[in-house]
């Protein structure tokens, strides 16, 4: 059986390998790969072909749509009229809204980066006994296991 688990780096793990070798896992049963971390950074903008689901445009066209009411609103009253003015308040909604929330993208993309340098993943992978996998599979779960999975050997595709 195999079985396999990823964890942060931290304490957590070392104690998971100490108790792993106390419930008579050799070490050669026991592979430990780290992964890397994502180096270059994320795009903001999407291309024809790869899209995060992410929208810069959302906040600005909600901008535009009301800077627009406004501006014709307040246009009746001023000189150039409510069209310019309906036209100079949707310009000037949609390039405000689009910079707050380029803004706001880029402090998200900021602090996940953040987030991803202090600490990088770890995936266990251990090969056992049928009998010993409810107990190594608690012991990963009592040590903080992001997530565990049990393959069995004899698994076959089809």
């Amino acid at each position: 059986m195999y079985i396999m688990a990823t964890f942060d780096h931290s304490v957590y793990l070392e104690l998971a390998l100490a108790y792993l070798e106390k419930e008579d896992i050799p070490k050669a049963n026991i592979l430990a790969v780290p992964l890397d971390s994502r180096k270059e950074k994320m795009k903001l903008f999407d291309t024809l072909h790869k899209s995060d689901g992410l929208s810069l445009f959302d906040m600005a066209t909600a901008f535009a749509t009301a800077f627009a009411v406004i501006g014709a609103s307040v246009g009746f009253h001023l000189e150039l009229g409510p069209i310019i003015w309906g036209i100079i308040g949707a310009v000037g909604g949609f390039v405000l809204g689009f910079v707050i929330k380029l803004i706001i993208q880029k402090l998200k993309q900021n602090h996940r980066i953040k987030m991803n340098n202090k600490s990088t993943e770890l995936i266990l992978i251990i090969h056992c006994n049928k009998n010993q996998v409810e107990i190594i599979e608690k012991l990963l779960w009592e040590h903080l296991a992001f997530g565990v999975a049990v393959l069995d050997n004899n698994y076959q595709s089809q």
